[in-house]
């Protein structure tokens, strides 16, 4: 054990700083506008104007794009993508759910008339059964 006086410090330790952290940045993100996909809605499949919507949408991000506001034009982007989402499934959607009712519409009348047919062939027997 040292008991002699003054007892001698140590030399503070230096820390070694952190070397830096670095990021590789590649190539940014360059957002889809969409732009054909809304062209094709807004002329062919356009539901509820949707389409109108989701082009303008697209074109939103093209020229956000062009500027060079990257983060801009992923928001319109994406709203450009829901919307024409949408349109496309509400275009699909619909036109199968309408078909689908008038098929059932039609197998539901022909068993009705069926079964009205097969009343009035009842009825007709029992009363020319009572002539006689």
């Amino acid at each position: 054990m040292d008991t002699s006086y003054p007892r001698e410090e140590p030399a503070p330790s230096r820390k070694r700083d952190p070397s830096p952290t670095i990021i590789a940045v590649g190539p940014a993100v360059v957002p889809r506008d969409h732009l054909v996909w809304s062209v094709f809605n807004t002329i062919y499949m356009n539901l509820c104007c949707l389409g109108v919507v989701a082009l303008a949408f697209s074109v939103k991000a093209r020229d956000r794009k062009a500027a060079g506001d990257a983060e801009a034009a992923q928001h319109f982007s994406s709203r450009a993508k829901c919307y024409n989402a949408l349109a496309t499934a509400g275009s699909l959607l619909l036109p199968a759910l309408l078909a689908g009712l008038v098929v059932t519409g039609a197998l539901h009348l022909s068993k009705l008339a069926q079964d009205s047919v097969d009343f009035l062939s009842y009825q007709l027997s029992m009363g020319d059964g009572d002539d006689d």
